[in-house]
């Protein structure tokens, strides 16, 4: 999906992220040079937040990705 929906090259070192269509999961994927690994997370209650975006991309920060990890909205960190 990496490649071919989003056009970017899943070896690149960029970390994936993927969204449940409940928005209750997420999934991390990320090549560390010698495999992929991926992060999987369930929210017992609540929705990740998730950017709206016409292209399928959005680009985050290494601290808006570990906000986003957590469950908190990234795009008002109150």
């Amino acid at each position: 999906m990496a490649q071919d929906v989003l056009r970017q090259k899943p070896t690149s070192g960029a970390v994936f992220a993927f969204r449940g269509r409940q928005g209750d999961r997420l999934k991390l994927l990320y090549w560390d040079g010698q495999g992929f690994c991926l992060y999987y997370k369930v929210l017992e209650r609540g929705r990740f937040p998730w950017p709206n975006t016409e292209a399928g991309v959005a680009r985050l920060t290494s601290a808006q990705l570990a906000m986003l990890w957590e469950g908190i909205d990234w795009r008002r960190p109150d």
